[in-house]
């Protein structure tokens, strides 16, 4: 896994952050009077209609702060850049500072991976979902799911080994990135798509490929969306985790965010929330969602 940038890039990462001018505050956000919450729609984070888990908690969380929720929609490929106002280039987990870009947010709440490339140039709160990335198929692919061991890098070596002459859809820019996890390595052939997450179990159901990766919340609700067409062959990376991201300028708006997510994470509303977009979630993750009502 790649998780190297040359120090020239790490200067640039750290200028980019030197002006406020780029980037807003709590307390500008205050006297603004508008929290704006950058998303993509996306599984049953953001729906695209209104709602979703995080477009639910950043509109509670705006009134938390005592100002109205505006969201801004955006994309994969300008998510970043439409929060810190530069334009980023990734390629095989190593990140680029670019040009100057309009800030158009305060924050990005979208079911959003905390990635090492990602840690360079936005911080991120307490996380508010765990994650892992699975390998899919159709039901009646003849691919079969690996029996766990207990191990999880045996687990991953099990799944791995069975993409092998096999055609497997990812994404790049995105936590399904091939070069995250290695997949040029496995004997696969990797086809990346364009487009949205959304569209990943479609395209294994419409056999645009074998197999597909996606992360945990897709994957739920794809296997609950497409009863008993779809399975989990096994893991292919350790577990994630998603949380809210904010500027490297915003340090008491992501301080008054992780006040505001431990608050509703321990008097229930968090949970009434997981119950209602996400309920097979505290099954798969029960270390997660511990100690929470």
């Amino acid at each position: 896994m790649i998780r190297w940038i040359s120090p020239v890039i790490s200067l640039c990462i750290l200028g980019i952050f030197s002006t406020t001018a780029l980037a807003t505050d709590l307390d500008e956000i205050k006297a603004r009077g508008v929290l704006r919450h950058i998303g993509i729609p996306y599984a049953n984070f953001v729906s695209g209609a209104g709602d979703g888990m995080d477009v639910e908690l950043a509109r509670k969380f705006a009134q938390y702060l005592g100002v109205k929720y505006e969201f801004v929609q955006s994309d994969w490929g300008t998510v970043v850049q439409d929060l810190i106002g530069k334009k980023i280039k990734v390629a095989a987990g190593t990140v680029e500072i670019l040009e100057d870009a309009p800030v158009k947010g305060d924050m990005i709440a979208n079911g959003f991976t905390v990635l090492p490339w990602r840690q360079q140039v936005v911080d991120f709160a307490r996380p508010t979902f765990p994650n892992q990335i699975w390998l899919i198929a159709r039901a009646d692919s003849p691919v079969k799911p690996i029996k766990p061991t207990r191990n999880m890098k045996k687990d991953i070596a099990l799944t791995k080994a069975l993409m092998d002459g096999k055609t497997v859809l990812t994404m790049e820019k995105t936590c399904l990135d091939p070069a995250l996890y290695n997949l040029a390595d496995t004997g696969a052939k990797i086809v990346c798509r364009t487009g949205n997450l959304n569209e990943m179990a479609p395209a294994v159901l419409n056999r645009e490929g074998d197999l597909t990766i996606l992360d945990v919340p897709d994957a739920l609700v794809a296997l609950d969306k497409w009863k008993g067409r779809l399975k989990i062959i096994g893991p292919v990376s350790d577990k994630q985790q998603m949380a809210v991201a904010f500027s490297k300028n915003s340090p008491k708006l992501q301080e008054a965010y992780n006040a505001f997510i431990k608050k509703v994470q321990h008097d229930g509303t968090y949970m009434l929330l997981i119950k209602k977009y996400y309920p097979a979630a505290p099954r798969y993750f029960p270390e997660f969602f511990k100690g929470m009502k």
